[in-house]
């Protein structure tokens, strides 16, 4: 198993590793994933080939990064304005969308993807400078994931797909103005504060996301049953200890980062959060137009969130 995220960044590297220990554990040493860090096997942009193929039979991922492949792929892992873990989760499970993305992916490009773990609320953004109005993202070169990118393109920003290294090296560099990356226990500890002091909120842009666990169809039908329901309860388990993990450990790295590093939170003002809302709907109704996939996933997604609105406004505290 070729992980996306490297063993040392909690959260989003390490929850890989922690599968493979708990697999392994839960079938007596029957099942054990051997997993190594980015680009020790193949590059991470050849990882969904490589799985597809069977050149590697697992990989710790992000079906977002798939998206070039599959168009649809970052509406089942996380997109912008999207829900919350608890009605991603319900979607995703009882909703429809596992079916889905199984009925999308699995015959055509033979990988079995189980949801294998949580991310809270990302940050939207680290600038050099205090964003007021939608006109001062202009022309603005920013590292930025998925379809918020798109978003962003919208708006005037140049957007950029980058990895972490590559990331912070434009940073340096002043290559890029810009970047969003994580939430502030993971931007506090790469250092982010050092290349830039605005911090901006809500993360519209990736309000939970899912990372998974892939594995090639060839393989996973080689397991007993009993393996295939260890490895799908292991992660199951694995989204709520990471979904709890994640709320705690955000507050404490927040304040340091203030108190310490000179950084400023933000909250956007609700003039710029309207045009990213507004962007966003072109960009969902484009891709829709694109590609027949994405428009049955989001179809899916948009009528599953109208009806749980009503829950959700008669159900929990406002």
């Amino acid at each position: 198993m070729q992980a996306i995220f490297p063993q040392t960044l909690p959260l989003l590297g390490k929850p890989g590793w922690d599968i493979a220990e708990k697999v392994a554990e839960l079938t007596a040493g029957g099942v054990q994933f051997n997993v190594k860090n980015p680009g020790e096997i193949v590059s991470t942009g050849e990882v969904w080939d490589a799985v597809s193929t069977g050149a590697l039979e697992s990989s710790w991922y992000s079906i977002g990064f798939a998206e070039g492949v599959v168009p649809s792929a970052p509406l089942f892992t996380t997109f912008p304005f999207g829900p919350d873990i608890k009605e991603y989760a319900a979607w995703w499970y009882y909703g429809g969308g596992q079916e889905i993305w199984t009925e999308i992916t699995e015959a055509q490009y033979n990988i079995k993807t189980i949801h294998c773990s949580t991310l809270v609320p990302e940050a939207s953004g680290w600038f050099r400078e205090e964003i007021k109005t939608v006109a001062d993202l202009q022309g603005k070169k920013m590292r930025f994931f998925g379809l918020g990118a798109s978003v962003m393109a919208k708006l005037g920003v140049e957007a950029q797909s980058m990895g972490l290294a590559d990331t912070m090296s434009a940073l340096n560099t002043g290559a890029i103005d810009s970047a969003e990356l994580g939430f502030p226990y993971l931007d506090n500890l790469v250092g982010m504060y050092e290349h830039a002091k605005h911090y901006y909120f809500p993360g519209w842009h990736q309000q939970t996301s899912f990372l998974s666990l892939l594995i090639n169809m060839d393989t996973w039908n080689d397991f007993t049953d009993q393996e295939r329901a260890i490895i799908e309860t292991a992660c199951e388990a694995q989204v709520l200890r990471t979904m709890a993990e994640g709320e705690a450990v955000q507050l404490a790295p927040l304040a340091k980062m203030q108190e310490e590093n000179d950084v400023q939170v933000h909250t956007w003002p609700d003039e710029i959060l309207a045009a990213y809302e507004s962007a966003w709907a072109e960009v969902a109704a484009e891709k829709s137009a694109q590609d027949a996939d994405f428009k049955r996933a989001w179809e899916s997604i948009e009528a599953f969130r109208a009806d749980y609105a009503e829950w959700k406004e008669i159900g929990y505290l406002k």
